[in-house]
């Protein structure tokens, strides 16, 4: 019974998935068994599934960010008039804007972690400030005129897989490496099991929380960019509610909303999902209200079935103390 259990832990995101490729398949085989719409959802779940990586790191190690959203937007438009006003070359203002995005998740950590504050409520209201300050930057208008070379990076191709495929494949190999074959993400996933039992050990959780949130703030500025690129002008709305879709990619995938958990195979399971579910719906011609509330139950449903986990397992352990 264990046994079946524990697989159906490790496959049941990967069942979901192809559940929902098959479905749209036989619904709309014509326009969703495509190899250029196969490419499209993989290519457009790259930028949100970067941002959840980095969503991820924090999630590991005990924390929420709900701020992600509107780093996206802010990055987008602060990239977008360094090239179009401050006349910046590609590189100076790619490497300008994830400064400032590595930055805004270093200041974040360091809130949450020198105040002690519920970071749910601290990350929303840094999310109310960031999507302010991209209104401000753009002044509320589209920044467009973009150079031809801004657009590669969401755009372009090597050979014949599209760059931003490329770019999300290379974060996944890095925060594989991290999180599984050195001893700092062994401490990540310490700090979020038990964080006392890890300062007691002589972790300074307090680094290492910030640490996540910088992760963060970095991987929403590199989506940004992406963003950016893909939609060819700088958004004040670009990143809007993608912090609850990385948050519902996040937990479908096996992410503990209490930390210590996680795995970046289902994770990337669990962004595909909500990609392959937009993209089946959006063809299947499903209005947008209709989607946002399918998406709003499935993080619902996979919130609950986090919790319910949860107690089982704490029940478990009861039985096993007595």
């Amino acid at each position: 019974m264990d046994k079946l259990k524990n697989f159906i832990k490790q496959y049941f995101v990967l069942v979901i998935l192809l559940f929902l490729i098959i479905l749209f398949g036989v619904l709309q085989p014509e326009s969703f068994l495509t190899m250029s719409n196969l490419f499209t959802v993989v290519r457009q779940s790259s930028i949100m599934g970067i941002a959840t990586i980095g969503l991820l790191f924090v999630m590991i190690a005990g924390g929420i960010d709900l701020s992600l959203g509107s780093v996206i937007s802010l990055q987008s438009v602060l990239v977008a008039v360094l090239l179009t006003q401050a006349q910046l070359g590609l590189i100076p203002a790619y490497l300008t804007g994830l400064l400032v995005a590595t930055l805004i998740g270093l200041v974040t950590g360091i809130i949450i972690v020198k105040t002690n504050i519920f970071p749910m409520i601290g990350t929303l209201a840094l999310q109310i400030i960031l999507q302010g300050a991209a209104y401000l930057i753009c002044g509320g208008m589209p920044v467009s005129n973009l150079p031809d070379g801004a657009k590669v990076v969401g755009q372009g191709y090597v050979g014949s897989i599209p760059l931003p495929v490329i770019l999300f494949i290379i974060v996944i190999a890095i925060a594989a490496v991290i999180l599984n074959r050195t001893y700092i993400g062994r401490h990540f996933y310490a700090v979020g099991s038990n964080e006392e039992a890890a300062r007691l050990s002589g972790i300074n959780t307090g680094k290492l929380k910030v640490a996540t949130y910088a992760i963060g703030g970095f991987l929403s500025g590199l989506a940004g960019i992406i963003m950016l690129a893909r939609i060819s002008s700088g958004q004040p709305t670009a990143g809007k509610n993608m912090e609850m879709d990385c948050l519902t990619a996040a937990v479908i995938g096996g992410v503990s909303l209490t930390g210590g958990e996680g795995r970046i195979s289902t994770a990337v399971c669990g962004v595909l999902i909500i990609g392959v579910l937009t993209n089946g719906m959006t063809i299947l011609n499903i209005s947008e209200y209709y989607q946002l509330i399918i998406r709003g139950c499935i993080f619902l449903g996979a919130v609950c079935l986090d919790g319910i986990q949860k107690q089982l397992a704490g029940k478990k352990k009861v039985r096993k103390a007595v």
